[in-house]
């Protein structure tokens, strides 16, 4: 016997992946997942693509994960996906230590992260330029 299918966490028109323990600082990962809120799909993986920051190549494959779940999973038009919430959470955080001056030691923190990113199939919404031509 297997254990009873767990319920849904998003709702019917949305799909997620989720990354834990990503080594780098919440603070940096919040600033990356602040460029993707409330885009299209398709205009967050070309931000993500041409940023400079590091953390931006693995936040790409998370989006490119929950858009995949969106199409396979949930069958959701990709086309109209937009990311609904790239939520950034505290992980672990390693403690290490540099040694200083006269046999003292200074304690260096190397955070881990959390990332949730929630993509919701949204109607289209027709533009100004779309309706006058």
């Amino acid at each position: 016997m297997s254990k009873p299918k767990s319920p849904r966490t998003v709702a019917e028109n949305e799909a997620q992946a989720v990354l834990k323990n990503l080594r780098v600082s919440p603070r940096k990962l919040a600033l990356v997942a602040g460029l993707i809120r409330n885009r299209s799909a398709a205009e967050a993986v070309a931000t993500l693509t041409f940023s400079k920051r590091r953390i931006a190549v693995q936040v790409k494959k998370a989006l490119e994960s929950a858009i995949a779940n969106a199409e396979n999973n949930h069958q959701l038009d990709v086309d109209r996906l937009v990311v609904a919430r790239a939520e950034v959470g505290k992980s672990v955080v390693m403690r290490r230590f540099q040694a200083r001056g006269r046999g003292r030691a200074a304690r260096v923190e190397k955070w881990f992260s959390h990332l949730k990113i929630v993509v919701a199939e949204r109607e289209q919404v027709e533009s100004p330029a779309q309706e006058a031509a």
